[in-house]
């Protein structure tokens, strides 16, 4: 496998009102433990291509079962906070980076990680 556990879905809702699939483990010396670059918290958006949204558990889970070598996650970072929830100011004043100038190159370097790593597992 690709070596994480994932939960969620339509009918697993793992966050009340989202249906979408979020990484809770990160297997140690499994594929995505040596890559590095996902994290348990992160949410699986799509794999190779294709959109979890609105996929009930057992689904998403074949998704990930015939993914094959190459793999290519979208993924959005969970985003943590010393202070108070996900994206609270305060004041109500924005600040920082926008999401998407943290999350693109991130995601870039996600994918690429996990498609050499595939590759060299591959040719092992």
């Amino acid at each position: 496998g690709l070596g994480f556990n994932i939960v969620g879905g339509t009918d697993q809702q793992y966050v009340s009102n989202d249906s979408s699939i979020y990484v809770t483990r990160i297997k140690k010396d499994g594929a995505a433990y040596l890559d590095g670059r996902l994290q348990e918290g992160d949410k699986i958006l799509s794999v190779n291509g294709k959109d979890l949204k609105d996929l009930r558990h057992k689904d998403a889970v074949e998704l990930f079962r015939n993914a094959g070598y190459d793999v290519c996650l979208k993924i959005q970072r969970r985003l943590q906070s010393q202070n108070g929830p996900v994206g609270h100011q305060g004041d109500g004043e924005s600040g920082g980076l926008p999401l998407a100038a943290i999350l693109v190159p991130g995601l870039a370097l996600a994918a690429a990680a996990v498609y050499i790593l595939l590759r060299y597992r591959q040719r092992m």
